[in-house]
């Protein structure tokens, strides 16, 4: 396999307050936008033939050229949110097709990091893990052994790639992120856990972001490197940020905003995509990181493109 180039030292976290970008909305980017088609919002699906690994490859460059261009580090997010058995499962994929779409997916991340990255602008590869179910909906929750079973799988085939770390996506309970922690320590990946909030700033269970974040850090030993929310607008946690004070609040270093101000109920139903205004959300992530300097891995989720990107890197470098 490629050596790991990151995997014992991630550099956003040895660069204190150093800005690294990640991409936008990958699925509704390649959905409504390149009129691609994406079975279950399944976009490791496109690494099955020529055409549709080039889509992926143009939409990471272009992401990895702003911060490039900008001098900043850049978080190469793999297009594997769906790519875990069970979804794997619903688009058509066995066991050994899956896994084989896991390593391409870091392969190409490869190229794209080989292409861009500069000694003012690191890129980190880092294995994208989903839930098990929906991004918006906790279905049935999993024990701790359970979810650790479960996403072992993937976290095992990451581990033997050169990706550096593992990210955990739109997490929705902290049994399953708990699960992924422990997966992601017994394999010698580090992990980052983002959770989705609602309207008011709670998971989908409607446990509170802190207390998650807690229950994680308690049961796993403060195993992850770092959180991050995501799939969220930032008038539905801004509030959040109002206890400064608390050890959770430090534990944040990532944002990757929604565009849109919908609900999670609103968004599933809808048939357009709200891209919101990339100007303002720019400005709402500038204002956050002028009073918490620890958020420092940024990006976007549902209807974020790369214009959203650009916005959020420029308010936030020229925020003194």
């Amino acid at each position: 396999m490629s050596t790991p180039r990151y995997r014992d030292h991630l550099p956003q976290l040895e660069n204190a307050g150093g800005l690294f970008l990640t991409d936008g909305g990958i699925e509704t980017t390649l959905i409504f936008q390149d009129q691609l088609d994406l079975p279950c919002f399944a976009a490791f699906d496109l690494l099955k033939d020529e055409g549709g690994r080039a889509a992926l490859n143009r939409y990471f460059s272009r992401h990895a050229a702003i911060a490039r261009t900008r001098r900043v580090g850049f978080v190469l997010e793999s297009p594997t949110w769906r790519a875990n058995p069970d979804w794997g499962q619903k688009v058509g994929y066995s066991v050994a097709s899956l896994a084989e779409a896991n390593r391409a997916a870091i392969s190409l991340m490869e190229t794209v990091r080989d292409a861009q990255e500069t000694a003012r602008s690191p890129m980190v590869i880092s294995g994208c893990i989903g839930p098990r179910g929906d991004g918006y909906d906790p279905g049935v929750l999993m024990s701790l052994e359970e979810a650790e079973a479960y996403h072992a799988w993937q976290i095992g085939i990451f581990a033997q790639t050169a990706a550096d770390m593992v990210t955990a996506i739109t997490m929705t309970n902290s049994n399953e992120a708990i699960g992924v922690a422990r997966a992601a320590w017994a394999a010698g990946m580090p992990v980052a856990i983002s959770f989705t909030v609602e309207t008011d700033g709670r998971l989908p269970t409607g446990e509170a972001l802190g207390e998650a974040i807690a229950t994680v850090d308690a049961a796993t030993d403060a195993a992850p490197a770092y959180y991050m929310i995501n799939c969220a607008h930032p008038t539905h946690f801004a509030h959040l940020f109002a206890g400064e004070g608390a050890p959770w609040v430090g534990r944040l270093r990532g944002l990757r905003a929604n565009a849109s101000q919908r609900s999670h109920a609103e968004l599933d139903q809808a048939t357009d995509l709200d891209d919101g205004d990339p100007v303002d959300l720019g400005a709402q992530y500038a204002n956050l990181r002028r009073r918490h300097r620890q958020l420092t891995v940024l990006g976007g989720c549902c209807g974020t493109d790369h214009r959203h990107i650009e916005r959020i890197c420029d308010a936030c470098t020229a925020a003194p």
